[in-house]
């Protein structure tokens, strides 16, 4: 095909999603709500990860240092360096914090009002407050493992954990990962269908002109490329819809929980993706599905009307 033609063809291409305008712009919304509904989708799973990421990270466990009578300072000072370097030895913790028993005693006062607050000064013997580590634990799903490593380090008398937090999270990212595949695997099977009939429809709406041009002599690939062209066309046009809408609606909702950034963290509303980082992938990931739908779904569709 000479180039020429090729140029009138796409020149036609074009023009023709305004001469057929009613089921162009029957293709493009459909298109526009498909795409919408995906990306929106997308994006919520995106950044529902990284919420179910950051709850993870505010699973703790707290390691107890042994008190050993008749124990020397020096003995006690390498036993404590003892822990902490295994600790910040083991691949499965993060940000471990030393907590003396001076601090300890000092974060109970502050937690307490009025006489309750000098409760420990009156303990006697001394401060009974425990010496702790607190670390942050970053695979749940290995917690059991981690723990057993913990109490095997010299020097270590207890460890506490939240078991029951973390299968809790462990069963909800299951159940999480499940919903959001049927999510998207239903979404893109109605979208394929709904496109699909919609493209039909204004293919069939032009049966006559497809078999004109067939008798007349045009080869296949003369009479699809216009074709083809113009469905690229409306899903491009589709997908810039899609895209302007998404932005529009997912920063409105991101706003929300950034006005109120103290309530929402504790919850694990924080470091949530900002739009400027997605805002060209986004584009072009709606226009080229876009275009692939419209363009795929316009060709197939005509196919059954070219055998004449």
């Amino acid at each position: 095909m000479r180039g020429n033609n090729v140029s009138y063809l796409v020149k036609k291409g074009v023009t023709s999603v305004w001469k057929n305008f009613v089921m162009s712009f029957a293709s493009f919304s459909i298109l526009l709500v498909s795409l919408l509904q995906v990306s929106i989708t997308v994006l919520f799973i995106l950044n529902a990860n990284i919420i179910m990421n950051n709850i993870e990270d505010t699973n703790q466990v707290a390691v107890f240092v042994e008190d050993v009578d008749g124990e020397t300072e020096d003995q006690h000072t390498k036993k404590v360096e003892h822990i902490r370097d295994a600790l910040e030895g083991n691949s499965n913790l993060t940000d471990v914090q030393y907590v003396s028993k001076e601090e300890a005693a000092k974060k109970w006062a502050n937690s307490m009002s009025g006489p309750s607050a000098d409760l420990i000064s009156m303990v006697p013997g001394g401060n009974p407050m425990p010496e702790t580590f607190t670390a942050r634990v970053t695979d749940v799903k290995a917690i059991r493992q981690t723990v057993s490593a913990i109490r095997g380090i010299e020097g270590v008398e207890q460890v506490n954990a939240p078991y029951d937090f973390a299968d809790a999270l462990v069963n909800i990212r299951k159940t999480f990962s499940v919903i959001v595949i049927a999510i998207l695997a239903v979404l893109v099977i109605v979208s394929i269908v709904v496109i699909s009939n919609t493209i039909r429809t204004s293919v069939f709406a032009r049966r006559n002109e497809i078999s004109i041009m067939k008798y007349v002599g045009a080869t296949n690939g003369f009479i699809k490329l216009p074709f083809f062209v113009e469905g690229c066309f409306v899903g491009i046009l589709a997908g810039l819809a899609s895209w302007g809408l998404s932005c529009f609606v997912y920063n409105s909702v991101l706003s929300l929980f950034t006005d109120s950034i103290t309530l929402w963290q504790m919850f694990g509303f924080f470091n949530l993706i900002p739009l400027e980082e997605i805002r060209f992938p986004l584009m072009f990931a709606n226009c080229a599905v876009g275009a692939l739908l419209g363009a795929a779904g316009t060709t197939i569709s005509m196919n059954r009307y070219l055998k004449v």
